[in-house]
């Protein structure tokens, strides 16, 4: 059960139950302490990775866990931070380990919980204590001498941890979850987009007898697709705005360079397209499938007017899977700074019977929806434990 506190609308008022301090209000049986007190930080250990060998003991870096060693040098459990690098990631370890020389772990737990101390740290945003205009480096004196406020019961630290630790297990299902439905789609798409699998309606001849396959431009097909060039199957054409055009509470959407969509008050087109950027960081990786009024960057591809043997949301799916992958082919570079219309219009596409292209595309599209579902799912859940973190190491909901 929690008890939440009032707002505090007049300074002057103290709750019962609660005392003023240098940070503000805190539970009675709470203290303030530096850092250094109760969780002392001190520099990891030298490993060269010429001396590393794979072990039962994991190695903990500034960003974290790498890599194993057959030796320890704390036991565990233990809190380890970034020294320089990766400054303000914070690690739990339960099991005995090895802090690497850049990073920065706890040296002892003067009256407190390990797990209350690592929610602690990662609240608090050690880089805060970072220094140095090259390599970010953690001033670790500074962190000592940060004052913070904690209860004194160890007993409730530990309800704390546990109530937060709960909702990272929550968090942590939930990302395995989507992990694991990410990795189906992926495989879905790459069986259905290419006929290696066919739907059980489109699988069989009208004798029974399973189709088969003949040789393409792209390969091995089935029997009943064709492959034909993108530039013969839909439109190509660019936009003709300025990203200045943009208005913040514009009617219709406006689309940029970015895979964030802008809003402006004009459209130039109505009606179903892809679009992709033609320049910028996202080269390649940038898709809108859209169907409606919008008005387009004058950079933005548009891809529309699909003919009657092109669906075009299936052409969305193929073309944002596909397209990265061609232009890099066409390139020596690690990137592509631009995409010339070439580029889309000669891309061969595999043609599915128009039928099958809208059976595809709906399975796919389910699993994107499933997807979008457990991704909400998630970022609540990222927010509610943020929100829990700020009542309860604070103090201003207490756990009885």
């Amino acid at each position: 059960m929690t008890q939440n506190n009032q707002k505090l609308l007049d300074e002057k008022h103290i709750p019962e139950g609660y005392k003023k301090t240098e940070v503000g209000l805190i539970p009675e049986g709470w203290m303030i302490r530096t850092i250094g007190d109760f969780a002392p930080l001190q520099r990891g250990f030298d490993l060269p990775s010429r001396l590393r060998t794979d072990g039962l003991y994991p190695v903990i870096y500034s960003n974290g866990f790498v890599n194993t060693h057959l030796e320890y040098k704390v036991k565990g459990p233990g809190i380890v931070t970034g020294r320089s690098g990766t400054i303000g990631k914070v690690h739990y370890v339960e099991q005995n380990y090895w802090p690497h020389n850049t990073s920065l772990w706890v040296t002892k737990f003067n009256g407190v919980d390990p797990k209350f101390i690592y929610f602690l740290f990662s609240k608090i945003g050690f880089e805060r204590f970072s220094s140095g205009s090259g390599v970010p480096t953690l001033n670790r004196n500074d962190a000592h001498s940060f004052r913070i406020q904690l209860p004194k019961s160890i007993e409730e630290q530990q309800k704390i941890a546990t109530a937060l630790s709960d909702t990272d297990t929550l968090i942590s299902e939930l990302e395995k979850l989507i992990e694991k439905k990410q990795a189906i789609k992926t495989a879905t798409m790459q069986q259905l987009l290419t006929g290696k699998t066919r739907l059980p309606e489109f699988a069989l001849r009208e004798d029974g007898m399973p189709k088969g396959y003949k040789d393409s431009e792209l390969g091995q097909i089935p029997e009943d697709w064709e492959v034909d060039k993108i530039a013969n199957t839909l439109s190509i054409t660019t936009g003709s705005r300025n990203t200045q055009d943009k208005i913040n509470d514009g009617h219709y959407p406006f689309f940029v360079r970015s895979q964030t969509v802008e809003r402006i008050n004009t459209y130039s087109f109505d009606g179903e397209g892809v679009l992709t950027a033609g320049d910028g960081v996202g080269t390649g990786k940038i898709f809108h499938y859209i169907n409606g009024k919008c008005d387009i960057h004058q950079r933005v591809y548009l891809m529309s007017n699909f003919k009657q043997n092109l669906d075009g949301y299936y052409f969305y799916i193929y073309f944002s899977n596909y397209f990265y992958d061609r232009i890099m082919s066409m390139t020596a570079k690690s990137s592509v700074d631009s995409v010339r219309r070439e580029m889309i219009a000669d891309m061969l596409i595999f043609l599915p019977p128009i039928n099958e292209q809208k059976k595809i595309s709906l399975v796919i599209k389910n699993l994107y929806a499933e997807l979008d579902v457990l991704s909400s799912k998630l970022n609540k859940l990222l927010k509610i434990k943020q929100g829990m973190m700020q009542e309860l190491l604070t103090g201003k909901t207490r756990l009885v």
